[in-house]
């Protein structure tokens, strides 16, 4: 049943005639619309399709009294942030108390002055206006939080894409530019071993069947030192076949990393990604003058294809493991001799996988772990970080691949974080 609200409405709860026509003719030349019932039982079944918005309550009522009645409406959800004023005879304090405690405002002593009645109804509307103000004001802050957040969320997502397409095409760029020579490079290293073996050959059989050269000829081949060009020229050309591969291999992980042609879920090999992603972050792992070199320890086990983002996932690799290494380079300062990172996989059941990345740095507090994830939220000095990389990775992981990532760290002991999605989507 529709229930109306009706404006500057007072319901009159009273078993005594008179004082119901009274109190019907003073509130209605003050302009209330004014309701009336001769008992609780009857009051509660007008409130059933009616809301005042004040009620003034007998005590002493047959059938069920005004406390009663009272408490039945504060349990009601529709009918409890009516305000009750009590109107009675009984004027001891005892009386008082028990109807507050039933959820009445105010009480109204018997027999009524107009003036009181009317500056007590006066006040409590007021009130309950206020009240309903208040209730609008928190609804609007509430609303505007969560547009505020929404807005937050938005910008994180822009900045971040921004910056992740930004470097993407970065590397896209450089890992094409690279390729293109390099395979050049790497396909005539084949024919440029079998053409100096030709000639190496030929100057053996010269040295064969013309053992006492010319002067000139044996001057030119000390000056030369034919005897180690000889030995030394297979082992340069084997040493530029092994360097050009290793680039190939650089060029071909720069391509998986940024993977910019992969919008759509697709199988990927999530082992390609880790390894893309180190590769990537290579150089932060080497000794230098300041800092010893951080071991990167892989306990992988054998996992599916994973259906996913790829891109969007090497991301999230990218920004635990930029982490990890800031952590890391903390605790070095702090007389960590062994810097360590463990990167462990395994296959959950029903279709799930896990990457668990942990680094025994300094750890972090369990109040700065509650907020980690948080938009904008750094540990680090201003300028050093902005507070977005691990917002936009539980993003990722949560919102556009349904998993969860987790954060774990004790102080002292090092920070691990908990990646797990399902392999394959519904």
């Amino acid at each position: 049943m529709n229930i109306i609200p009706q404006k500057h409405s007072i319901l009159v709860v009273d078993d005594t005639h008179t004082n119901l026509k009274i109190l019907f003719d003073l509130l209605s030349n003050q302009g209330y619309r004014v309701a009336i019932a001769k008992n609780g039982e009857a009051a509660l079944e007008k409130l059933e399709s009616y809301l005042p918005e004040l009620i003034l309550l007998d005590v002493m009522m047959p059938g069920i009294d005004g406390f009663e009645t009272c408490k039945r409406l504060k349990d009601n959800p529709n009918t409890q942030d009516i305000p009750v004023i009590f109107m009675t005879a009984l004027s001891d304090s005892g009386n008082k108390v028990k109807g507050l405690n039933a959820g009445a405002v105010d009480y109204i002593t018997k027999p009524i002055n107009h003036e009181e009645v009317l500056a007590r109804i006066e006040i409590h509307l007021q009130l309950k206006n206020l009240k309903t103000l208040e209730g609008m004001v928190n609804e609007r802050t509430t609303e505007l939080t969560e547009t505020l957040e929404n807005l937050k969320r938005a910008q994180v997502q822009l900045v971040q894409k921004e910056k992740m397409s930004s470097l993407g095409k970065l590397v896209a760029g450089v890992a094409h530019e690279i390729n293109n020579p390099v395979n050049f490079i790497h396909g005539n290293l084949k024919h440029i071993q079998q053409y100096s073996l030709g000639l190496l050959q030929l100057v053996e059989l010269y040295q064969k069947h013309y053992p006492q050269p010319e002067k000139e000829i044996q001057d030119y081949a000390e000056e030369l030192e034919l005897e180690f060009l000889q030995e030394d020229l297979s082992k340069i050309i084997s040493s530029m076949t092994i360097g050009s591969n290793r680039i190939r291999q650089i060029v071909l992980s720069l391509r998986n990393f940024s993977r910019l042609d992969e919008a759509e879920f697709k199988p990927v090999n999530l082992h390609e990604g880790i390894e893309s992603t180190l590769l990537i972050l290579q150089h932060r792992f080497k000794t230098s003058s300041k800092n010893p070199a951080i071991e990167v320890i892989r306990k992988y086990s054998e996992l599916p294809m994973v259906e996913c983002y790829s891109s969007k996932l090497n991301q999230v690799f990218m920004n635990i493991l930029a982490n990890a290494i800031d952590a890391l380079e903390e605790s070095i300062d702090s007389g960590n001799k062994e810097p360590t990172i463990v990167i462990s996989t395994s296959e959950l059941l029903n279709k799930w996988v896990e990457i668990r990345i942990a680094d025994n740095g300094n750890g972090i507090s369990e109040e700065t772990s509650s907020k980690i994830f948080d938009p904008f939220f750094t540990t680090k000095p201003i300028g050093s970080g902005t507070g977005l990389g691990l917002s936009i990775s539980h993003q990722i992981i949560t919102d556009k691949h349904g998993g969860k990532l987790e954060c774990y760290s004790t102080l002292g002991q090092g920070t691990e974080f908990v990646i797990q999605i399902k392999s394959s989507q519904p």
